[in-house]
């Protein structure tokens, strides 16, 4: 009996907080767990070109080459999955370069360059009909029928993200802000709380408006918008916001889901640590939106997904589809 057919196969994440960088052996049925791992401390920079493809190669390279010396020197990496925050608008130089380097340094013949969201789908559902929710600052959610991909929202802070923990401290604040002018819609409770993080709210704009991380400033106040929710005295202001946040997820769920209500959906992200107060008006708004829809468990992260198409791309069956900013494949495809 002949032996099974592998592959080396390498995933890379790249996002806000560095690189992480797996090396697996894929067969035909699916990816092995990791056989080595890395991470590196650096985001990979962005400059009017877009993402610098010259410093993801600079951290990419030599990490990939001590994972392989230390599980399978004598390999050739057959397959590269590179995810990353940004590529769909800022991916231009990756897609010019990595293809003749990683060829060139890593003897890599298929390459698959991804937004993180496209990764994200991936971990969390893989190669399956439906739409994956990623929600932590920001919010974008992602859908695909598996002929095309269909994306809503994560416009950033200013015009979108709805839902997301940005949004959730932003209204959380105005609340307090409310309360502390006396004009309806505050919360005393939100108030308090402001206070306690921030100090007297007549501080908060300066505090605010200067600062380059604002988005992650507000959302810093999402979990005291899910503290003041909860409980037999919860804030009926609070409430009121996180289930108008469960809304707007659920609606930006439903504008990517396939047509018809059906296949599944998984909710990614730190947001959903917040708990009840924010999962359970999610999960009624779910069930009234996408009556049909099963909502799942994400199997993986984003890592995971780069690694499940790195995988299915060495022996050309990727069933994920193409796009020119989503998904951009490199080499042979059936």
């Amino acid at each position: 009996m002949a032996a099974a057919v592998t592959a080396w196969v390498l995933g890379v994440d790249s996002g806000g907080s560095g690189l992480r960088i797996a090396l697996a052996r894929a067969g035909a049925d699916g990816v092995e767990p990791p056989a080595g791992q890395r991470r590196t401390d650096e985001p990979v920079r962005t400059g009017p070109g877009g993402i610098d493809a010259g410093h993801l190669l600079a951290q990419l390279l030599p990490a990939a080459r001590a994972l392989l010396d230390e599980s399978a020197p004598s390999a050739r990496i057959d397959a590269v999955c590179v995810g990353a925050a940004g590529m769909a608008t800022l991916g231009g130089r990756l897609r010019a370069e990595l293809p003749q380097a990683l060829a060139a340094g890593l003897g890599a013949r298929r390459l698959a360059l991804a937004a993180d969201a496209v990764t994200g789908y991936a971990g969390a559902l893989g190669e399956t009909p439906g739409a994956v929710a990623a929600a932590g600052t920001g919010m974008i959610a992602l859908g695909t029928e598996l002929r095309s991909w269909r994306r809503a929202d994560g416009w950033g802070h200013l015009l979108g993200d709805c839902g997301g923990g940005a949004w959730i401290g932003q209204r959380g604040l105005e609340s307090a802000l409310r309360a502390h002018d006396g004009r309806l819609g505050g919360s005393t409770a939100l108030l308090a709380r402001a206070e306690a993080a921030f100090g007297p709210v007549t501080g908060l704009p300066g505090q605010l408006y200067p600062r380059s991380d604002r988005p992650a400033v507000l959302a810093s106040f999402a979990p005291e918008v899910a503290r003041c929710a909860s409980g037999p005295e919860a804030d009926p202001v609070a409430v009121g916001i996180l289930a108008e946040a469960a809304a707007q997820i659920a609606g930006t769920v439903a504008a990517v889901s396939p047509p018809g209500g059906g296949g599944r959906v998984a909710l990614t992200g730190g947001l959903f640590r917040m708990g009840a107060p924010l999962t359970e008006p999610l999960a009624g708004e779910l069930a009234r939106r996408l009556p049909g829809a099963e909502v799942v468990e994400a199997a993986g992260g984003p890592l995971e997904g780069a690694l499940l198409i790195a995988g299915r791309l060495a022996f050309g069956v990727c069933r994920l589809p193409a796009d020119p900013a989503l998904l951009h494949l490199v080499g042979d495809r059936e």
